[in-house]
């Protein structure tokens, strides 16, 4: 039986279109386009896709973790809807000022995931759009990816020095990850 294969996606500017003012509802949670069908061709080619996603919001008070439920519940749902599965969601819900061990770029959430999966991370793709999603792959071993899609952009901007793999969007990233021998 060929070795169970996984790739971690951040979810805000990686999934759906980020917003400054955060998603709160289901209604402000829009895929970006080529993301759902992404998650579709990483599973058709033998991929588990998770989730690993700082979600301060609810630190913050602008929403609660029912409500993140539901979110989630839509993205499932639209993922499903074009032949993909996530098969399952990590989330903090801390704030950037508490102090905790989940929060990236920390690695509590992908080294949670590392246990409950009984995995090594070493060479697992991370995809996210900001410098602390990278940070987090880079503290596990992981295989850091950067999309230009959400804070994408501006973390190239902001960090010229960075040295890892870089796409327009997490299509384009899902592409080169089922290329990889």
């Amino acid at each position: 039986m060929p070795k169970q294969r996984y790739v971690l996606l951040d979810r805000d500017g990686v999934i759906n279109i980020d917003s400054d003012a955060f998603i709160k509802s289901p209604e402000e949670w829009l895929p970006i386009d080529g993301s759902l069908e992404a998650i579709a061709l990483l599973n058709a080619y033998g991929y588990r896709v998770v989730v690993v996603t700082n979600q301060s919001g609810i630190a913050r008070g602008l929403f609660d973790e029912a409500m993140l439920e539901q979110i989630h519940t839509k993205m499932q749902t639209l993922v499903h809807e074009k032949g993909g599965l996530i098969s399952a969601i990590y989330y903090c819900p801390h704030g950037p000022d508490n102090i905790c061990a989940c929060r990236k770029p920390k690695a509590g959430m992908l080294l949670d995931f590392a246990k409950d999966y009984t995995i090594d991370l070493v060479d697992i793709p991370v995809v996210g759009d900001s410098l602390r999603d990278l940070q987090a792959a880079k503290t596990v071993g992981a295989l850091p990816i950067l999309v230009k899609t959400g804070k994408g952009e501006d973390t190239l901007l902001k960090n010229p020095q960075l040295t890892t793999l870089v796409f327009e969007n997490l299509y384009e990233a899902a592409k080169f990850i089922i290329a990889r021998p």
